[in-house]
């Protein structure tokens, strides 16, 4: 008897085996590194250069604010002693405003350069996507997954290069 339900539960398991691969067997499956297509794409080059545009003189102000505020720190530090007390009472002061403009400067910069950047990536993430099934339908894929989705999966299966050669294909090979 328990010879028979051992038969018969590797009967099973050999059965729901053999459907699982053939199953498998009629589905072409990718995976494509959606990191790696930002980084190389060259939509996100045109981003980074244009956000680098657009923000690279409130970035060069923060640093220059920062340089002054420094300065009024050593000032004060080395100074202090030989200073009157209105003098450094000022200088104290003013060193509180700047430190407060300061921080309210670079949160409204990283506020600003974060807004930007999720616009602009929406967009790109948008062209890349459709890339993804530009190809994956070109190629006859009936799924194409993140690998981030994939706890592992074969680099015969990575489709990551070809989408990148049709954005480029696409974008006069820039």
């Amino acid at each position: 008897m328990k010879t028979k339900m051992m038969g018969l539960a590797a009967a099973g398991l050999l059965g729901i085996t053999m459907f699982t691969n053939a199953v498998a067997d009629e589905y072409k499956i990718g995976a494509v590194n959606v990191g790696r297509l930002f980084n190389e794409s060259p939509q996100a080059a045109e981003v980074r250069a244009e956000l680098e545009k657009e923000f690279g003189a409130r970035e060069r102000e923060l640093i220059e604010e920062q340089k002054k505020l420094k300065e009024l720190q050593d000032r004060l530090q080395k100074d202090s002693a030989i200073m009157s007390e209105t003098e450094r009472k000022r200088l104290e002061r003013d060193l509180v405003t700047l430190q407060r403009d300061s921080q309210r400067n670079q949160n409204e910069y990283r506020e600003d350069v974060t807004f930007r950047r999720n616009e602009e990536i929406a967009s790109v993430q948008q062209d890349l996507f459709q890339a993804i099934n530009a190809v994956a339908q070109a190629q006859g894929y009936d799924i194409v997954l993140p690998d981030s989705a994939a706890v592992y999966f074969n680099s015969k299966v990575d489709i990551t290069q070809q989408v990148i050669d049709y954005i480029k294909k696409g974008t006069g090979g820039q």
